[in-house]
């Protein structure tokens, strides 16, 4: 069901139009999050998910996560997903009435006030605009318990130093070649952005931004993956442009790129 799920999204689009991570998407990669699965899996140690809680994801996409926690076997999990294709796909393999995936923003996604323990959102803050990012996590402290927990994993600029003419070249070009607006902030300015809303700071992890690099690609997708990835690229020469496009500008920004995963609680 899934891989032909895959195909919907972004219908109606032609590639050369199609927003990066639903290209990369069609072309079958499940994992789009700049630090990987390493950075995943470090999210999810830190946010410490139990049979007691009740989890809410932001923007699931392809469901990778997802399933890493309902391995977990939390009293709940419901995801939130703008995409109706994404959401269908996540939809598949939940199971009762526990488990659900809606259809809406999550910026305003219509649940309960203090309804969860657990909130994450993996690679959504990042093509926000500063006044969406604010409005983003502001419902997630809406929706969580005192004492509970948020995670977020996003691409940052690696320095706090970075000149104002350095930022919004990187911005623009990251923007261009992913036909969708990227804002990346420095570390500093995540951890600030989510105590000015009331959050306290309990982990920052990062890792390399190289999500199209052969051996991040291997690691988050498996040798199968990676193949079939590799093999439906070959095949697609309007996704492979689009693709090694991509790449280019994650390598010739590399050195200001990076991928972080902070979590905090709520006071």
């Amino acid at each position: 069901m899934e891989n032909t799920t895959t195909l919907a999204i972004g219908k109606g689009l032609k590639t050369e139009k199609m927003p990066g991570h639903w290209v990369l998407a069609r072309l079958g990669k499940r994992v789009l999050r700049p630090g990987g699965m390493q950075l995943t899996r470090r999210m999810l140690d830190a946010l410490r998910i139990q049979g007691t809680d009740n989890v809410v994801e932001f923007a699931p996409g392809m469901g990778v996560t997802a399933r890493l926690t309902l391995e977990l076997a939390p009293a709940s999990y419901t995801a939130v997903e703008r995409d109706p294709a994404a959401a269908k796909i996540v939809s598949g393999f939940l199971k009762g009435e526990r488990q659900r995936c809606v259809v809406g923003s999550a910026s305003d996604t219509g649940l309960p006030d203090h309804s969860s323990t657990v909130v994450y959102g993996e690679a959504m803050l990042t093509m926000q605009t500063e006044e969406m990012k604010r409005q983003i996590v502001r419902e997630a402290y809406r929706l969580l318990k005192s004492g509970g927990r948020y995670g977020i994993h996003e691409m940052c600029l690696v320095s706090d130093n970075l000149d104002e003419n350095a930022k919004r070249e990187t911005e623009r070009a990251l923007t261009g070649v992913v036909h969708h607006g990227v804002r990346p902030l420095a570390i500093s300015e995540w951890r600030s952005l989510l105590e000015s809303e009331g959050f306290e700071v309990q982990s920052v992890d990062t890792a390399s931004m190289s999500l199209l690099e052969p051996g991040r690609l291997i690691r988050d997708e498996g040798l199968a993956g990676a193949l079939r990835f590799a093999w439906n690229l070959l095949r697609d020469s309007e996704a492979r442009g689009r693709v090694l496009e991509m790449r280019s500008v994650f390598r010739r920004h590399r050195k200001q790129l990076g991928a972080v995963a902070i979590t905090v609680s709520k006071r």
